[in-house]
């Protein structure tokens, strides 16, 4: 049955939206996406054997089957999708958060998109999800997290108040059955870096690069049916390839850095990333932002449930900020 988002947004005139107006043992964080200084590595005896637990347990949170087959053919939840991974990414870079925190938005509003539609094509509403989830994201990875008012400073085109989020961030959770810790592709690159680069002369870089090429992989639909842990290898490997001295890091070489690792997942991961690394450069389009639009509560509009619809520390954080942005 139909979702319903009726009064999320309490008493606002519409017409002036429709018309413009978990770590695996001392010194190791296995998915709190910082970067740290890696020269001296130092890892649990244990490391290995608790990345393999994870990697059996990486599927928890994937998404519906038929979520890629949807976006690929209804426009709108494409646009809608790549609309709301573009504002996360520059609200991340915006509030210098960590990347986790913006790869856990991202696949808390993909499995929320493959459960519920958006009835109505509105910038907004679009808007409003991604804020929810970030919202969500922030709060299970960053230490100084940002009012929701400010959260949406500098980077919205609409601004929207505190209880309108919090209503939506109800509704999301119960959509998630309210599991927010899962692995993801930061539980594995600092291991996976020390395992390509065991003298850990280019462990800082390779992590640094490696985060980069998962956020923007973000982007590509394609990613989301691959493993966390073959994502995290791949981007690895396309770092090391950029490094003369660790050319022979490559997939049949990878499978070894832990056990649950395959090469046809790596290869089939790496091929995605290693066009995302060719072109990491390039400056991705950001959707056009105009100016603020205050979101009073008021503005009525539903998400529906698929089933219901026919088949279709300020230092460590600039020095974190600084080796990804």
């Amino acid at each position: 049955m139909p979702l319903g988002l009726q009064d999320l947004l309490c008493s606002e005139d519409l017409e002036s939206l429709e018309h413009g107006q978990s770590g695996v043992g001392s010194g190791f964080d296995s998915d709190s996406g910082s970067i740290r200084n890696l020269t001296n590595f130092s890892f649990p005896d244990d490391a290995q054997e608790v990345l393999a637990r994870f990697i059996d347990t990486e599927s928890d949170n994937s998404t519906r089957s038929d979520y890629q087959s949807r976006l690929r053919s209804y426009s709108f939840d494409s646009f809608a999708r790549a609309y709301s991974v573009s504002w996360i990414l520059k609200a991340r870079a915006h509030h210098h958060f960590l990347p986790v925190t913006a790869y856990l938005a991202v696949n808390y509003m993909d499995r929320f998109f493959a459960l519920h539609q958006i009835l109505e094509e509105k910038d907004w509403a679009m808007q409003l999800l991604a804020v929810t989830c970030l919202s969500l994201a922030m709060k299970m990875e960053e230490t100084l997290i940002p009012s929701l008012l400010d959260l949406q400073a500098g980077c919205s085109e609409f601004v929207f108040e505190p209880k309108t989020i919090r209503r939506l961030e109800l509704l999301v959770l119960a959509s998630l059955d309210w599991r927010l810790r899962f692995v993801t592709p930061f539980s594995f690159i600092e291991y996976f870096a020390y395992k390509a680069d065991p003298p850990g002369k280019y462990a800082r870089y390779l992590v640094s690069r490696a985060a980069k090429i998962i956020l923007s992989a973000l982007h590509d639909i394609n990613i989301l049916d691959h493993r966390a842990s073959s994502l995290a290898a791949a981007a690895i490997i396309c770092a090391s390839d950029e490094i003369q001295d660790l050319a022979f890091t490559n997939p049949d070489t990878a499978v070894a850095w832990c056990s649950g690792l395959t090469q046809d997942k790596i290869s089939s991961s790496y091929q995605i990333m290693k066009h995302i690394a060719i072109n990491n450069n390039v400056e991705r389009k950001q959707p056009v932002i105009l100016s603020q639009q205050r979101v009073m509560p008021g503005v009525r509009f539903e998400f529906a449930s698929l089933s219901s619809l026919p088949t279709t520390s300020k230092r460590k954080r600039e020095e974190r900020d600084t080796m990804v942005t």
